[in-house]
């Protein structure tokens, strides 16, 4: 009792303290904040360091900035005329995730949730359709509990999947996750929209081995699967963030890897008939060995060196879950046109396979996964596509000229197939299983922010306006966390429609279905969140 007490004394002594630091803000501000941080010291009962967990730009503008920034990866969204919120704070145990949830609705607050700060349109750091909002950034809730013994793990919401592959295999060399191929995205985020990687075709999404969960709903509870009911830990399993409530942990399903996995990158270009490998990739991709997953990174290249004339670039890069003799077998049996030798392979640990994909140094510790930082922070935009056919070679033909046109284009295709055509399609909100060859993520990257933006954002537009007859159709599909706002958003006169099917096809109603009855007051809200009626 007497430690409580020290706790809540010590608590109200430091909310005395930024009181009087805010009584100095303009008085609109301020008393919007000075209400919420009185809120939150009522409404939890542990304590938070102000001058780590509450920031402001009239009180820090330097700490407010930092916070805003650290995790943000898409910098066309942090221009200053970017809307910024009225003030960023950061929990540090599960009590204080409540209290924000509870006195933001007390107050009439709009909340923007952030764990790992990878939105493609920044919706979990900025709003444009309610320009007064907070922040809350679940990145100091990192918390990570592996049990080999039972095959799982609880991983907090603001842990990177980079620290949650750094745990698991600190307790075991055989055994992983099923999870994302940029090791800084926050775990919370990462799974709610669905979470593809390098396993999928062996262990489907991340999203697919996870057993539990828990979540803030609207009124500030927290609730595990069991609580929840399965409608909501169905749709929390690839519905998207923020739209039903507060991500705080998940419980994943480890999957067993062996001890021994090979990688590897092939380059072509398309003096070296990239454009026929390319074609021929996207016939045998979906239907490789299910330990195998080879994906595609394109882009514009010199012809040589010292030539300012470019050309396209194919690399291959593969992940094999087995030894390089086996990959071998296995290459020569289905895919021989790519040319793979033994020299080109390298055999190493599952964890460090998972950073070679990633694009960290050889010569990096796997200790480097603990940083938790993006390695890419660009002005960019970015859409998806998904393939059931192969694009024929005219098609490429024409996607390269389009490609050329533009200054840093960059495409990846990723393979379908294995235990992604095996799990049903209304499984888990995430729909884009069976009949799938593969995924493409487009992106353009500049650095002069918006100087030249309306040039890059209408090459992107033109181009994939130019891949619709290659891709799928009724509805053109893409993936939720490739977040795209061209494909419409919430608002009066709107189709929720429009994106909701390309995201989710056929499961769209249901998630609409389960939001209206799980948070009927739609406190939990983005220009993307799903709604709880359709027009």
């Amino acid at each position: 009792m007497a430690f409580t007490l020290i706790i809540i004394n010590a608590n109200a002594f430091l909310v005395t303290l930024l009181l009087l630091s805010l009584s100095y803000i303009p008085l609109s501000s301020s008393t919007i904040q000075q209400d919420f941080v009185m809120c939150l010291a009522d409404n939890s009962d542990a304590s938070f360091p102000m001058d780590s967990s509450f920031f402001t730009h009239d009180l820090n503008a330097s700490s407010f900035k930092l916070a805003l920034e650290t995790s943000a990866q898409n910098l066309r969204y942090l221009m200053p005329s970017n809307p910024k919120p009225d003030f960023i704070f950061e929990p540090l145990y599960e009590t204080h995730v409540q209290a924000a949830v509870l006195c933001a609705k007390k107050l009439k607050l709009h909340l923007r949730l952030r764990s790992g700060g990878h939105d493609y349109e920044g919706l979990s750091y900025v709003s444009e359709m309610e320009t007064a909002f907070v922040i809350v950034d679940l990145s100091k809730l990192r918390q990570i509990s592996v049990d080999i013994e039972s095959n799982s793990a609880w991983v907090h919401a603001g842990a990177s999947i980079g620290e949650v592959y750094y745990r698991i295999q600190e307790k075991s060399k055989i055994h992983g996750f099923p999870a994302g191929l940029c090791t800084s995205l926050g775990i919370g985020g990462h799974i709610i929209g669905g979470a593809y990687g390098s396993m999928m075709r062996k262990f489907g999404l991340g999203a697919d081995n996870v057993l539990d969960a828990r979540i803030v709903d609207a009124d500030g509870k927290i609730l595990n699967r069991a609580a929840m009911g399965e409608d909501v830990f169905w749709a929390i399993r690839g519905g998207g963030g923020g739209s039903f409530g507060v991500i705080l942990a998940w419980k994943i399903k480890l999957v067993p890897v062996p001890e021994v996995v090979t990688v590897f990158t092939v380059t072509r270009t398309l003096e070296q008939d990239g454009t026929k490998l390319l074609y021929k990739w996207q016939q045998v991709a979906d239907k490789l060995d299910e330990d195998l997953f080879i994906r595609v990174i394109i882009q514009p290249t010199s012809k040589t060196p010292k030539s300012k004339e470019r050309t396209i670039s194919t690399s291959y890069q593969g992940q094999f879950l087995g030894d390089a003799n086996r990959l071998l077998q296995v290459m020569q049996r289905s895919f021989p046109q790519l040319g793979l030798t033994k020299k080109d392979c390298l055999e190493t640990s599952w964890i460090k396979s998972v950073m070679y994909i990633a694009g960290f140094p050889s010569t990096a510790p796997s200790e480097a996964l603990l940083d938790g930082k993006s390695l890419f922070k660009n002005y960019f935009k970015a859409k998806s596509d998904y393939v059931e056919e192969p694009i024929p070679i005219e098609g490429l033909e024409g996607l390269w000229e389009k490609l050329l046109e533009e200054d840093s284009p960059l495409t990846i295709w990723n393979p379908y197939g294995g235990m992604m055509a095996k799990i049903p399609e209304t499984e888990t909100p995430f729909p884009h299983r069976s009949g799938t060859l593969f995924k493409i993520q487009w992106l353009t990257l500049w650095q002069d922010g918006k100087v030249s933006e309306a040039k890059h954002m209408d090459w992107m537009r033109e181009m994939y306006s130019y891949m619709e007859q290659y891709v799928s159709k009724s509805p053109r599909s893409a993936y939720v966390n490739y977040r795209d706002l061209d494909l419409g958003r919430n608002g009066k006169g709107s189709d929720a429609r429009e994106w909701g099917n390309k995201y989710f096809k056929g499961n769209f109603e249901r998630l609409v279905q389960i939001k209206a009855t799980f948070d009927p007051e739609n406190f939990f809200r983005h220009e993307q969140s799903i709604p709880i009626e359709l027009e």
